[in-house]
């Protein structure tokens, strides 16, 4: 609180949301660039580095490896937006995958408790939905201390799942061994992998990629059902990611309107940290529980 009145609470968030710089302006929050290197030399997602020449750097067979956010940048962002705000949540992309977050952590402990990191262990289209739901809880008078915590407790009530069109990027990415690369593109497979919390990790192998969709909807709507309390569009958040791939996922979106009507369902790229380790044409379903 400051002179009595309710703090304004600044929500920041990285471009492993999938929030672009123009959304982050129109919706009224702050989206933090992640940087990359390609061929040594350092990228903005969003600003430097777009979706389409990330795909055709990849594709020439550049070396486009993530980084993380500078502790500088981080911090004048932060001083940037304490000039506006009386206090900062920042909800950086899942602890598991990247060290960031305990780089903000370790920084938020110079602020006097006015910069509440969150680790709320997502990334991509939920990591996106937490900073949405930050906005609301912020409109709706919490502080930020109070967005993290109950961010925090929020963060298991959401699902991905992922189908690889390619297992190049996993194999050089050192993420499987090159026997398994080799076997599983002899045979066509197309692993379908699973984000709940902060790992990345293998949930299923399909022959084809309309068995692997389906292993993805009834995995998804398992866990509709089983762990958020029914899949019901006035309880759950749908939503579709992929990389390079935006004709399929429109096509998904149809297929999954026909299995759960009446669902507002958003498609969004994939971060580009994501498919540094998976390419292009890959899809993925993912679902978290209103608040």
């Amino acid at each position: 609180m400051r002179y009595g009145k309710v703090a304004k609470v600044g929500i920041i968030t990285d471009s492993n949301s999938g929030i672009t710089q123009k959304q982050a302006k129109d919706l009224g929050l702050y989206v933090l660039p992640m940087p990359f290197m390609v061929n040594e030399e350092t990228y903005f997602e969003d600003i430097s580095l777009s979706q389409e020449e990330f795909y055709e750097r990849l594709a020439n067979g550049d070396n486009v490896v993530t980084s993380q956010p500078s502790l500088e940048s981080v911090m004048n962002l932060w001083d940037s937006v304490l000039k506006e705000c009386d206090e900062i949540v920042h909800i950086p992309m899942s602890s598991g995958l990247s060290g960031s977050c305990q780089s903000a952590m370790m920084l938020a402990q110079d602020y006097e408790g006015k910069v509440q990191v969150v680790n709320n262990q997502r990334i991509s289209v939920t990591q996106r939905q937490s900073a949405l739901d930050a906005l609301q809880l912020a409109k709706d008078g919490k502080s930020a201390e109070e967005i993290k915590t109950f961010l925090e407790e929020d963060r298991f009530n959401s699902s991905i799942y992922i189908m690889l069109d390619t297992l190049y990027y996993l194999k050089k990415g050192g993420r499987i061994t090159p026997a398994a690369a080799a076997l599983g593109t002899l045979l066509k497979l197309k692993p379908v992998l699973q984000i709940q919390g902060d790992k990345l990790d293998a949930f299923a192998k399909a022959r084809t990629s309309s068995q692997g969709k389906s292993i993805m909807i009834n995995a998804i709507k398992n866990d509709m059902i089983n762990r958020f309390g029914g899949a019901d569009k006035d309880n759950i958040w749908l939503q579709i990611a992929h990389s390079h791939n935006v004709e399929t996922a429109e096509a998904l979106k149809e297929e999954l309107l026909g299995i759960f009507p009446g669902f507002d369902i958003h498609i969004d790229p994939l971060s580009l940290s994501i498919a540094c380790h998976i390419g292009p044409g890959s899809l993925a379903i993912a679902c978290c529980k209103k608040i």
